[in-house]
């Protein structure tokens, strides 16, 4: 299930207070962590999704982000990961999924009528969800697309044959409008890593999003 509310990692944050983000989002229900490292080496990112796994303890789905080998290399050692989360620009969704296992959780980035277009000619099977945005502009991802909007991501969920979670800037008061404008779920990184209280702020998401998985 990836319906709900997605946590994606800050990779600002120190490994401690990561964990306890991980893992307290993970107790309020969130239904998938996505695990994202785009400064570090695959040796260190394969250490990371092990200990983030360890810290949901199966509470979550644990999807990697951009990087299939670092999947598999984690799941070679024995760590629970799901499956993968894949921009544009990474490795073919149809490689990845024959490469996962038809089992695997995959999911895919998608903001402009290319994506779209490229989405509606997959093979049945090949991606589980769209993560759409950006929603609002957002200061954990500098080089982002363009700024949807909450309309501009209800035309495109819409248009869509795969169900859409809304990403970028999403805070607690956004949720409701993102659900009602078609939305499959939320992710976030900031609404939740730099609340006082994570697993309050996360409670609160999941509840706006629909509930626990």
């Amino acid at each position: 299930m990836t319906a709900g509310l997605h946590l994606v990692t800050d990779e600002r944050l120190g490994r401690d207070r990561l964990l306890a983000v991980v893992a307290a989002a993970a107790g309020a229900g969130v239904a998938a962590v996505q695990v994202r490292a785009k400064h570090t080496t695959a040796r260190e990112f394969t250490d990371l999704v092990a200990a983030i796994s360890a810290a949901v303890a199966g509470r979550a789905l644990v999807l990697v982000n951009d990087r299939v080998d670092v999947a598999l290399a984690a799941r070679h050692v024995g760590v629970r990961v799901d499956g993968v989360h894949l921009g544009q620009d990474d490795l073919d969704p149809v490689v990845a999924r024959t490469l996962l296992g038809p089992d695997a959780t995959v999911g895919w980035t998608a903001h402009a009528p290319e994506h779209l277009q490229a989405a509606h000619v997959l093979p049945p099977g090949t991606v589980d969800y769209l993560g759409v945005g950006l929603v609002h502009p957002t200061t954990s991802k500098a080089d982002g697309p363009p700024v949807l909007g909450v309309d501009g991501f209800g035309a495109f969920a819409h248009a869509a044959p795969l169900p859409c979670i809304a990403i970028g800037g999403v805070r607690l008061a956004d949720v409701p409008g993102l659900m009602a404008a078609g939305a499959h779920g939320v992710a976030v990184v900031s609404a939740i890593s730099e609340a006082a209280d994570p697993g309050r702020a996360a409670a609160d998401l999941v509840a706006a999003a629909g509930g626990a998985r």
